[in-house]
């Protein structure tokens, strides 16, 4: 949320010195116009990130009942005693497709998941923000950023938040660190 907050106070200071600019009679006058540049490598890195974007599964439902799918899954977690992964995100959020991906495509992780995790993609979006849900656990998505990891276990108590940040590695994610993760809070752990 500080992120978006900075965002927007940047876009919002831009605007008004921009109007600013265009009441000047220097502006209005044609001889010292402002020339600004594009700059080619931020649009390139833009139109990069748009078709990663796009070749990468949506694993997020805004039309998903969260709170029936998460009573659905505390129940099938005491059957078969495993715990809750909660990654809350979207799919308009290019990190939380690339960390599906990453779990997805990694067999050592998926393996890891799959053995002591029932995994659900907690969707937050203009079109559904399911903000009750978020207030139960205390919105990490507005204190860390997106994707979050909100780790439930087997009775439905939420046990650990983790920011993504910290995972990271580049351009993705680091599989030391991911491991790691997963492990320090499986059921066994």
């Amino acid at each position: 949320m500080k992120k978006l907050s900075l965002i927007a106070f940047l876009a919002l200071s831009t605007v008004a010195y921009s109007q600013e600019i265009k009441n000047t009679p220097e502006r209005n006058s044609g001889d010292k116009a402002l020339l600004v540049k594009p700059d080619h490598a931020e649009l390139e890195a833009k139109k990069r990130t748009a078709e990663e974007k796009a070749k990468l599964p949506k694993p997020y439902n805004p039309k998903a009942d969260a709170q029936k799918d998460i009573a659905a899954l505390v129940a099938q977690a005491k059957k078969e005693g495993k715990n809750i992964m909660i990654q809350a995100g979207g799919n308009w959020c290019i990190w939380c497709l690339r960390f599906n991906d990453f779990v997805q495509n990694t067999p050592e992780l998926k393996e890891i998941v799959d053995k002591n995790y029932l995994y659900y993609h907690l969707n937050y979006s203009p079109e559904n923000k399911n903000e009750s849900i978020f207030m139960k656990y205390n919105n990490p998505g507005e204190k860390y950023g997106y994707p979050v990891f909100i780790i439930l276990d087997q009775n439905g108590k939420m046990i650990h938040i983790q920011q993504s940040d910290v995972l990271e590695e580049g351009k993705g994610y680091s599989l030391d660190k991911v491991k790691e993760f997963f492990s320090s809070w499986s059921p066994t752990s």
